[in-house]
């Protein structure tokens, strides 16, 4: 790992406004927040004060848009730069709009690169949606003088935001890409903040910092990485988005020191997740995997029985774990989904009152496979929230409340993100 300059105290108070914080960058700042206040993602509190003052524009002066259809390959990406004129009313806008912003294309330097368009790769880092990373942050509790450890720096503004309510002398921000790192390291100066800026596995944390009061993880990971239970301090609250390979229905990790020293920890079943790291092994649905399910012919019943309610969010976690290798289609009209491993895939299609038309096709019957979890769900008490267990021998495991429902959660790869 590699260090940073020594860290340098601040807090909210010694928040410094660059001269590029212009009228319509603070304009574009209150619209944001009092979208996220009416969609009651975001509520009064140090939070609210930290993304109202952060200028974004500062921690993201250069930014990715795209400018080729969704399924369009190899995707056209521009890189929007704040140095040009022409480009800051567009790039104030995608800021701001709420949505991820894209910082990085295929692991590249950060820093002093120029601003040309790019064709196929991927976008390796990026600022997450500002409704969950607004919600994440109140959740997490963040207060004066606690240490906090950010991993997956990203754009930096977890680790500002952090900065802003508790003071950087406590604040390490880590990351595995050391070009993301010296530009976040560059960017929070320019804010006055000095917070530890380190380059490593972000699943080991950093034990030289710690133990901390808060950890946020901003990237998803298959199960609890023990070496940040460990760096946990008594009182102190971990969070970070727990998933499977299917992107669909991510869970969220919520740990807990107690002031004995025992871990407390929970699944919670929710809509939106951290994207996994970059190599984290992900399934998708292919444009072409999408037309076949649309347009392909299949086995078709008629079915009394109700596709269970997006809002069952709990039942749907746990089909991901217990029955792993399935991707929903949110963008189709019916209920789609897809195991592309094996091209299995079900429809259902509301045909009447009571009465649901379900074609399926391959060797999965996904239908069953819904059902099977729905029933088990219900008897377990239709939990949305599951608690974590840590075996001594160094498995993990879901439970309902009560006990009748319970999974293993999946080692796999849980490295860091970019």
């Amino acid at each position: 790992m590699t260090l940073a300059a020594p860290p340098a105290a601040s807090g909210a108070s010694l928040w410094r406004h660059s001269a590029g914080d212009t009228s319509g960058a603070v304009a574009a700042r209150a619209a944001m927040v009092a979208r996220l206040e009416e969609d009651g993602a975001l509520g009064p509190g140090p939070v609210r004060e930290a993304l109202r003052a952060l200028p974004r524009q500062i921690l993201m002066p250069q930014a990715y848009v795209r400018r080729s259809a969704p399924d369009e390959t190899p995707p056209r990406w521009d890189l929007l730069d704040w140095a040009r004129p022409g480009d800051r009313d567009e790039l104030l806008e995608r800021l701001h709009s709420g949505d991820s912003v894209a910082i990085q294309h295929d692991g590249e330097p950060i820093l002093s690169r120029r601003a040309v368009p790019r064709r196929g790769g991927a976008m390796t880092a990026m600022s997450s949606t500002m409704g969950m990373t607004a919600g994440l942050l109140q959740l997490l509790g963040l207060r004066p003088g606690q240490r906090v450890l950010d991993v997956g720096t990203g754009a930096g503004v977890t680790a500002a935001v952090a900065c802003f309510v508790c003071g950087d002398e406590g604040v390490v921000t880590l990351d595995i890409d050391p070009h993301v790192t010296a530009a976040a390291r560059e960017r929070l100066s320019v804010l006055g903040y000095r917070p530890a800026t380190v380059t490593g596995d972000g699943t080991t944390g950093w034990a030289a910092g710690g133990p901390y009061e808060r950890i946020f993880v901003s990237f998803a990971v298959r199960h609890v990485p023990q070496g940040l239970v460990e760096q946990l301090a008594p009182g102190g609250r971990a969070l970070m988005t727990l998933g499977t390979s299917s992107p669909s229905w991510p869970g969220l990790a919520v740990i807990e020191r107690q002031g004995d020293g025992s871990v407390e920890a929970q699944l919670r079943a929710v809509e939106f997740g951290h994207r996994a790291r970059a190599g984290f092994d992900r399934l998708f649905l292919s444009a072409a995997f999408r037309a076949e399910i649309t347009t392909a012919g299949g086995w078709t019943q008629r079915s009394r029985l109700a596709p269970p309610a997006d809002t069952a969010r709990g039942m749907w976690l746990a089909l991901d774990h217990l029955y792993p290798g399935l991707v929903r289609d949110f963008g189709a009209e019916d209920l789609t989904i897809g195991a592309p491993e094996c091209r299995s895939w079900m429809r259902v299609r509301a045909v009447g009152h009571r009465r649901w038309d379900v074609t399926t096709s391959g060797p999965r019957d996904i239908w069953a496979e819904i059902q099977d979890v729905a029933g088990r769900w219900r008897a377990a008490g239709a939990p949305d929230i599951f608690r974590i267990h840590f075996d001594a021998d160094g498995s993990q495991r879901a439970t309902s409340p009560n006990d009748a429902l319970t999974w293993q959660l999946s080692p796999g790869e849980t490295g860091d993100a970019r």
